[in-house]
Parts: C-alpha cells; sequence; structure tokens
C-alpha cells in the first residue's frame, strides 16, 4: 500500500471553518454550526451519521442572533 492509498479517505470533511466560537443561548459553534458533542465525537463519527449532521447545519444558522450594539447598546438597554 502506497501513501496515496493509506491517505485517501471515504469520509466526509468536518465541516469546521475554523471559527471557533460556542454561542452562550444556543449552545453550537458560530463557525460551523455543530453542537460540542458533534465537534468531539465527529472523528468517531460513521459517515452516515456525519451526512444526517452535515444536513441539519443549514438550519441551524437563522437561530444564532447576531449581536448588535455591543456594549453600548447593552448598557443603553438597561436603563
Amino acid at each position: 500500500m502506497n501513501d496515496d492509498q493509506v491517505w485517501a479517505r471515504d469520509e466526509i470533511a468536518s465541516p469546521c471553518v475554523k471559527l471557533c466560537t460556542i454561542h452562550p443561548e444556543e449552545q453550537i459553534c458560530t463557525g460551523c454550526f455543530r453542537t460540542l458533542q458533534e465537534i468531539g465525537g465527529w472523528s468517531a463519527m460513521d459517515n452516515a451519521t456525519r451526512l444526517a449532521i452535515m444536513q441539519e447545519l443549514p438550519d441551524r444558522a437563522p437561530r444564532l442572533k447576531k449581536r448588535r450594539g455591543g456594549r453600548a447598546a447593552k448598557l443603553r438597554d438597561r436603563s
């Protein structure tokens, strides 16, 4: 077996975009939209499980509310 055969894998690639921040309310990554459990278990998942998660990710994006106004807006909202 040569190197090309060893490194060629029939796997669904990770959706990670290296913008890893967990949304405090939704508990999903703001970069790839996976949960911490999905991120941590990705390497041990079979392709069917990975595919099911990948199909759910686009529906998760709208759940993330964008912050608007930063600290000034938060202080204004308190008064």
